[in-house]
């Protein structure tokens, strides 16, 4: 089974430390023995945006700071080499073909952010559509898709299940929203429509999540089916054991 687990630089490092970096790469590392095939794309949460405020400040343009964003996302991501065995890659890959290589020798994929003005949630998207992934999870600080930012309205509603395309249209409407915050950005969330791909959005905090999500199906985010897809995919990593 191909899987591409995009995490959440906030939930891979909430804070400097290694105990959620070591936890976060044990999961990958037992599920890749269970005979997964994993990428891993990491954001570069909250010290990415200390960096860009600050250089925003100091008068760096967009492209700039997407740059900086960029850079930071591929320093989490070294975090996360260094905790994976030494069998693992030695470094984040720069684009989805050294990626995919990667992931055809066997090796485990890890990537941060690719060019300027596309998020890590819309890399990993398009790395699991690259890649022709069976499924695709986004690791989140909150526990999936809600109907309005759960930060902000204290009415929001936790979505359990949307097609593809009603996820384009209700993170349209969050994004539409100033301050409020979507747990997955609107160009991922198209490319999502456009590939097809079976996707599981949920709180990545505790890494245990991924894993049983990864197994099982087994979670409490929200699914994201495509178009025609029956309730269920056709097997899960577990039964591939």
């Amino acid at each position: 089974m191909k899987v591409v687990v995009s995490i959440g630089g906030s939930v891979l490092v909430p804070e400097p430390g290694a105990d959620r970096v070591a936890e976060h790469a044990a999961v990958i590392e037992d599920l890749i023995s269970e005979g997964c095939r994993i990428g891993a794309v990491v954001g570069g949460g909250g010290v990415a945006r200390e960096y860009i405020g600050a250089a925003r400040d100091l008068g760096a343009n967009e492209i700039e700071l997407d740059q900086l964003g960029i850079d930071v996302t591929r320093l989490n991501a070294r975090l996360l080499i260094a905790a994976l065995s030494e069998e693992s890659v030695t470094a984040p890959a720069l684009d989805y073909e050294e990626a995919s290589e990667a992931l055809r020798r066997d090796d485990i994929c890890i990537m941060g952010g690719v060019a300027p003005a596309q998020t890590t949630d819309a890399v990993g998207a398009a790395l699991a559509e690259y890649i022709d992934a069976d499924l695709l999870i986004y690791a989140t600080s909150v526990p999936g898709v809600y109907s309005a930012d759960p930060n902000e309205d204290a009415d929001a509603t936790k979505h359990d299940r949307l097609s593809a395309t009603a996820l384009v249209d209700a993170i349209a409407g969050l994004e539409m929203n100033a301050g409020a915050s979507a747990p997955v950005d609107l160009l991922a969330a198209k490319i999502i429509e456009r590939s097809g791909m079976r996707t599981i959005v949920l709180d990545g905090t505790d890494p245990d999540r991924i894993a049983r999500a990864v197994r099982h199906g087994d979670h409490e985010g929200t699914d994201i089916v495509p178009e025609g897809a029956g309730a269920e995919p056709t097997y899960w990593a577990s039964d591939e054991r």
